[in-house]
């Protein structure tokens, strides 16, 4: 089974990125709502579009519900993940998901407040690359403050258990 992580340590804190239409987008935009944070990058071979799906899985699961929580998506790789891609891949998991990017600069500020590792790997003997990552969803309050994180692979049903404690 899967557990939880919590702790006492500063995690995250204050940000504004772009969504795919361009507009700047503030973590305190959501104030009043719980935050369900993923870092990831629509070209993941497995681990975001799974971790994805799971959070729209547990979004479903809540019903009206749903309503009191914002799932964001924070890509790590603006090079590649212009703001169509952007758009559409959340779209595709579910129609309430928020895309960000921003310049490298910006998404590594932001990364790093929540503690999320990444980097380019370059794939041997081509111009491709993948980026190894922290694969963690981060559920904050409705002040935007760290709640608690979920790893890679925690199943909706105890996605919706930890969000129904805090509606």
């Amino acid at each position: 089974m899967t557990e939880l992580m919590s702790g006492k340590h500063r995690i995250g804190g204050p940000f504004t990125l772009c969504d795919p239409a361009g507009r700047r987008v503030a973590l305190a935009d959501f104030e009043g709502k719980l935050v369900l944070l993923y870092f990831g990058f629509a070209s993941c071979p497995d681990v975001c579009p799974t971790d994805l799906a799971l959070i729209a899985q547990a979004l479903r699961s809540l019903g009206p519900a749903a309503d009191q929580v914002q799932p964001l998506f924070v890509t790590l790789d603006p090079q590649r993940d212009s703001p169509a891609v952007l758009r559409e891949y959340a779209a595709a998991f579910h129609p309430r998901f928020i895309a960000l990017t921003g310049s490298e600069d910006e998404i590594r500020r932001v990364a790093t407040e929540f503690k999320v590792f990444y980097e380019k790997v370059p794939l041997p003997g081509t111009t491709i690359y993948s980026i190894d990552h922290t694969a963690y969803t981060f559920l904050l309050d409705r002040q935007g403050k760290f709640v608690i994180l979920f790893p890679p692979g925690t199943p909706a049903e105890r996605m919706v258990e930890i969000l129904r404690e805090q509606l």
